[in-house]
This record gives structure tokens, C-alpha cells and sequence, in this order.
């Protein structure tokens, strides 16, 4: 597992050092605490990917889209205020997630949904924060 620390400052060098390891893969998980910065670590892969658009968390809505410069979609997830998988099912969750759309699908919260997700094609990060305020990151598959 590669682990990366990174401030604020450079996270936009991170975010792209990330982008790099995708490698095809279709679905990146994100872990933390609250405040952690699995937000702001989005926005910088949108930002590092091409998005043009305000990247907002979709804390009430479960989910925003985003498009890259191509038109390939990037479908941005919050899944904190969900209480059980079951609620994602009338999302059809199974498009987003399954689906040839060609996209690229960001997650917060993801133990909230775990049983759902496709294992095959996955990126975890898990972010920690550190006693200075740094972060860091650690690489899964």
C-alpha cells in the first residue's frame, strides 16, 4: 500500500499523481474522519481530470455529475447521511456503478454502501490527518 503526505498547498500535485494510478479503474473510495479533506481531495482529481465546474459535496443530494473536457462523466457521491444500503437502490445505483457510461465515480462515505460496490475496478484512499495539519493518504487496491 503507498502512502502519501501532502498539505493543502500541494494537493493539486497529489490529486494528479493519483489520476496517473487509476489505470482504467472506474471507482475510487475514499476514507476518513469528518473534515479529514475527502472533499477537497475530489475537487482537486476533478480539477486534475479536466472538471470546469463548482465541485460541491452532494451531502443532501447523494450524488453531483461533473464532465470532463471529453464529455465522460465523473459522478461525485456522498453517502454520510445514508442509514442503510437499501436506501441507494432507488438511485439505481446499479447504472452508476455497473454501467457503461464510460465514467468515473468518486466516493465519500463508502462503508455506508460497501456490499454494493464493485470490488474488481476500485482505488481505496484512506485519509488521516496529522498532529501538524498535513494529511495523509494511503493507497489501495
Amino acid at each position: 500500500m503507498d502512502s502519501i503526505t501532502f498539505t493543502l498547498n500541494n494537493i493539486d500535485h497529489v490529486a494528479q499523481q493519483i489520476v496517473e494510478m487509476l489505470d482504467g479503474r472506474r471507482t475510487v473510495c475514499l476514507y476518513g474522519p469528518m473534515g479529514a479533506g475527502k472533499t477537497t481531495l475530489i475537487r482537486a482529481l476533478c480539477a486534475a481530470l479536466g472538471v470546469g465546474d463548482v465541485v460541491t459535496s452532494p451531502t443532501f443530494a447523494l450524488v453531483n455529475e461533473y464532465r470532463r473536457p471529453s464529455g465522460a462523466p465523473i459522478f461525485h457521491f456522498d453517502f454520510y447521511r445514508v442509514d442503510s444500503p437499501h436506501e441507494v437502490f432507488d438511485m439505481g445505483y446499479e447504472e452508476y456503478f455497473y454501467g457503461n457510461h464510460g465514467g468515473l465515480c468518486l466516493v465519500e462515505w463508502p462503508e455506508v454502501v460497501a456490499e454494493l460496490l464493485p470490488t474488481d475496478d476500485m482505488l481505496r484512499i484512506a485519509l488521516h490527518v496529522n498532529a501538524d495539519g498535513s494529511r495523509t493518504i494511503e493507497l489501495g487496491e
